[in-house]
């Protein structure tokens, strides 16, 4: 993820087209987003397409406009997304859901910048970045027919892939507490961190539908407030696969009975380890005084205070005098 993030700040500040690509739920919408935000269309509007949530007979004039009396029912004159996005950047996501005819047209788009409203007797310039979205194999699409080939190549100048959260295991402690957060601010809950059972089911789960549903997970947990929201979000039959996902044991750490894979196993070390390192070196950075160190770190104090438990470094070495005592850690956190 550090690395498409580079390769999207190099490229975003160009106009060449971007395919972006990825499984339903990575996220591949806020990928697109931060393509803009990095662009020279920043000030601009942001339009998020949907394409396969719009009929096929209402989505090229909701694309392109059109003129009163176009066609029964249109009583005025409407722009469309490509006129409203002017100097912004205009989301097609699954655009493999576009029929032919209409591909044509989005083809002409992006070649002369030119397009026309439906009814409309003048063609009109579009000043407008175009990035698509697809969680197809694209190559497939073009092979059956499906997908124009000249199209494809036009879109797909860079094409950024963004993995499946199974692949990028070590994200999903990060995440879970950002969701966390989030999500007790907007409900005005107060949900307790994750402990090492609840984050281990988390990291074991292969989340067939990625982040979209973990955040789901961890909306269900604030919400019902306790870690049965998370045993059955994580219970739920996978619509991928269609049998039910193994249920992780909640209520204590998993155990060698759990028979996690090497990989699984060694995933979870190394994501303790290295944030073991970092609580560490932030702590001896701040001379061990913890609410600088949550600072450093953008976490709250009840955070790292967890975290420093989890990882077994000791709340009252204090090695530099006037830092702060186990007594200052019950003033803000009483036990």
């Amino acid at each position: 993820m550090v690395q498409l993030r580079r390769t999207i700040e190099r490229l975003a500040p160009t106009d060449v087209q971007v395919l972006i690509l990825g499984e339903s739920g990575v996220g591949k919408d806020v990928i697109a987003k931060y393509v803009h935000q990095q662009s020279l269309f920043a000030n601009g509007p942001f339009i998020r397409i949907n394409c396969p949530s719009i009929p096929a007979t209402l989505i090229e004039s909701e694309l392109f406009g059109y003129e009163r009396g176009s066609f029964t029912g249109a009583h005025r004159t409407k722009p469309g997304w490509v006129e409203l996005a002017d100097q912004g950047t205009l989301f097609l996501d699954e655009i493999t859901e576009l029929e032919l005819p209409l591909q044509s047209k989005l083809l002409h788009l992006l070649q002369d910048g030119m397009y026309c409203r439906i009814g409309g007797q003048e063609e009109q310039k579009g000043t407008v970045r175009i990035l698509c979205a697809s969680n197809r194999n694209m190559q497939e699409e073009v092979d059956s027919g499906r997908f124009r080939t000249d199209l494809f190549y036009r879109i797909n100048v860079v094409t950024l892939r963004v993995p499946p959260l199974r692949d990028r295991r070590m994200d999903i402690p990060l995440l879970s507490e950002y969701f966390l957060g989030l999500y007790n601010s907007k409900f005005g809950r107060n949900a307790p961190q994750f402990g090492d059972a609840i984050l281990d089911a988390l990291i074991e789960h292969d989340w067939p539908g990625n982040i979209r549903e973990l955040e789901n997970a961890i909306k269900n947990y604030v919400l019902l407030g306790f870690e049965g929201g998370v045993r059955r979000s994580l219970s739920q039959r996978s619509p991928d696969h269609g049998a039910p996902v193994r249920e992780m044991p909640l209520s204590r750490p998993l155990s060698s009975a759990a028979s996690p894979t090497p990989l699984k196993e060694l995933t979870k070390k190394s994501i303790r380890e290295m944030e073991r390192r970092v609580i560490l070196d932030a702590l001896q950075t701040n001379n061990w005084n913890r609410k600088d160190a949550a600072r450093t770190l953008g976490i709250s104090y009840r955070s790292l205070f967890y975290k420093m438990r989890s990882a077994g470094l000791s709340r009252t070495k204090s090695p530099v005098p006037g830092a702060p005592s186990e007594e200052s850690d019950r003033e803000v956190f009483p036990q």
